[in-house]
């Protein structure tokens, strides 16, 4: 009766799902612009923190396209509380990196986070289901307070590119630390929903990185 009154629909179109489709519908995951750089071009990624910060390996599943599905999916995850998106994409991500050789040392899942302030309008941090996911596929601990944010930015998702860029820069006191002995010597995956210049990435990585000698990657559900 409640799927009568209230039937799923796509994240992607919001046509009403059918039979077994869960979260998309068949035609949107046979039109989504996969990036799966785990798979080829292992190093496209990784070009974009030369020289800034060393990052082990780093994957995104898809590639960020305006007014495409990824956009539509990703406003649905980020602003209206679809976190059944980033389950979704996890569990796809997950497995993916259980078949790729690059990530089968990895130690810990790690998020990045919210300013809490943020959090708590918001209710949920929009990775987290996504990292945690991940983390169950690939049978490790899904550290989702192993970062804490501490200055409140604007999204840079939907920014020029220019502006994303400028604002960007002088943000590596953004983030601590929780607890140093817990991720000393690992393997971290570092996850988000979408990378645009890579500065959120790069200072979460630096974060941890920092006296700890441990390992970061990446990974992400969109590329912008």
């Amino acid at each position: 009766m409640l799927n009568l009154l209230f039937p799923k629909v796509c994240g992607g179109c919001t046509d009403k799902l059918q039979g077994t489709e869960k979260v998309l519908c068949t035609a949107c995951r046979h039109n989504l612009p996969l990036a799966c750089y785990h798979r080829h071009n292992g190093d496209t990624m990784l070009k974009m923190f030369f020289g800034k910060v060393k990052i082990t390996q780093a994957t995104a599943l898809l590639k960020f396209q305006k007014r495409g599905i990824t956009q539509e999916l990703m406003h649905n995850l980020k602003y209206r509380g679809q976190e059944d998106i980033g389950q979704l994409f996890g569990a796809w991500l997950g497995q993916e990196l259980i078949d790729s050789s690059l990530f089968n040392d990895i130690d810990m899942v790690i998020p990045v986070p919210l300013h809490p302030q943020r959090q708590r309008k918001r209710g949920y941090n929009q990775v987290t289901k996504f990292g945690d996911e991940i983390a169950k596929a690939l049978q490790v601990p899904f550290y989702e307070n192993g970062l804490t944010k501490l200055t409140k930015t604007k999204s840079q998702v939907f920014k020029k590119r220019l502006h994303r860029f400028s604002s960007g820069n002088g943000m590596t006191d953004h983030y601590r630390l929780t607890n140093p002995e817990e991720i000393k010597n690992k393997h971290i995956l570092l996850v988000d929903d979408i990378i645009t210049t890579g500065a959120t990435l790069e200072n979460c990585a630096s974060t941890l990185l920092e006296g700890t000698q441990a390992k970061v990657s990446l990974a992400t559900i969109a590329i912008a």
